[in-house]
């Protein structure tokens, strides 16, 4: 099957590349329920030296900069009290760690989590990290501008392989929240 965005050899169903996705992504799909099919979910084979997003548009094609997104791990801490979240902004973007993500998690002070943090949490490859998959309990920030793209490329939970789904998606996902300005122009 065609891509629908990008310039990949080939794309298939997600539900039918289990073994080429870690357990939480895996899970996932094997669980969806969401309104867009789980065969719309499409996986796409790629190498992991190229999984940064500089390195990747520059190999598949710069459009596909304004049709990735990235997931990140944030913490909010206030008090004793951390709270990890998903945040999946355009990769155009960076996350608005210290205004939205603060604010949404009523933290006063917010950090993107440390590497072996964000991967023993979530189980997933630290650059391949997705928020299909993500812990069901977590807040998932997602960017309306995300939700408002036909189809976008993020992680598949590891540095290879990538998943294509629809932006609507995003909105559906266990404890999504989607907000304005979520996601800010670097500088």
């Amino acid at each position: 099957m065609r891509a629908p965005i990008g310039d990949f050899d080939e794309a298939r169903p997600a539900p039918d590349c289990l073994d080429r996705l870690v357990a939480p992504v895996a899970d996932a799909v094997r669980a969806w329920r969401g309104t867009v099919p789980a065969e719309r979910l499409l996986y796409v084979d790629t190498h992991p030296a190229i999984a940064d997003t500089a390195v990747f548009v520059e190999h598949h094609g710069r459009d596909l900069l304004d049709a990735s997104a990235n997931c990140v791990v944030v913490a909010g801490k206030r008090g004793g009290d951390t709270t990890l979240a998903g945040c999946v902004v355009l990769s155009s973007t960076r996350v608005d760690v210290n205004g939205a993500v603060r604010k949404q998690l009523g933290a006063r002070k917010a950090s993107f989590a440390p590497m072996d943090t964000a991967t023993g949490e979530t189980g997933m490859e630290y650059g391949g990290i997705t928020p299909i998959g993500l812990p069901r309990h977590w807040p998932l920030l997602v960017d309306a501008a995300v939700v408002d793209t036909e189809w976008v490329l993020i992680g598949s939970g590891r540095r290879r392989g990538k998943l294509i789904v629809p932006g609507k998606t995003f909105a559906e996902l266990p404890g999504a929240v989607v907000l304005e300005g979520l996601g800010v122009s670097p500088g």
